[in-house]
């Protein structure tokens, strides 16, 4: 049995439509515990407590925006609304068992939705409309990092890291600063309305 329902698998492109991404946030895989998936890496729905990784997300976000209080859920749904395409590599998991539908086929898909988003992301962003100008590519960990390997360092912004896991966190996460460099870089590039409100998730969802 997979842990995300076939209406999920593809939510995130429904909510981040390809010439509105300016951020790609990239994960592995989907929780695979109950109930936690649902389409966006990283998040989780309502009612379903905040995984560890995501806790640890938050707590970068306090360090680098003082004014950002840690909501009580883990639903990053105004993330993805405000242009962050929140992608897993491989978009299904059986239950209960991380990392078991690698290797099926999702990781040559979801690399050409990279390769759209390299093209034609940021489209209608700023005063230009059509071809992409670039984006952020949140990378954390190694299998992220190989995902975006081959993309251009000049037309995007690529930050990696070790991964927000509470195993890999101290390694290299905590402290990293993406998520202020990110908008540094889509303001200069896009102005301030390119920017993402990392701390607009609201207190309920």
């Amino acid at each position: 049995m997979m842990a995300n329902t076939a209406r999920n698998i593809y939510s995130w492109s429904n909510y981040t439509p390809l010439g509105k991404v300016r951020v790609v946030m990239i994960g592995q895989d989907p929780y695979h515990g109950p109930r936690q998936a649902h389409g966006l890496c990283f998040s989780v729905p309502p009612g379903v407590s905040t995984p560890p990784s995501l806790r640890n997300i938050y707590a970068e976000i306090k360090a680098e925006y003082e004014e950002f209080v840690p909501p009580k859920h883990g639903n990053l749904i105004p993330w993805a609304e405000a242009g962050v395409l929140m992608l897993n590599t491989c978009l299904t998991v059986r239950a209960h068992s991380a990392g078991s539908h690698q290797g099926k086929g999702w990781e040559q898909f979801t690399d050409r939705v990279i390769e759209a988003v390299d093209r034609y992301g940021g489209a209608n962003l700023g005063e230009k409309t059509g071809s992409g100008r670039g984006v952020v590519f949140l990378a954390w960990g190694a299998w992220a990092a190989k995902r975006v390997a081959k993309l251009s360092k000049t037309k995007h912004l690529i930050l990696s890291s070790a991964h927000p896991s509470p195993l890999s966190a101290n390694k290299g996460f905590f402290g990293n600063g993406h998520f202020r460099k990110a908008n540094d870089w889509l303001e200069a590039r896009y102005g301030a309305d390119g920017r993402v409100d990392w701390c607009r998730l609201g207190p309920v969802i």
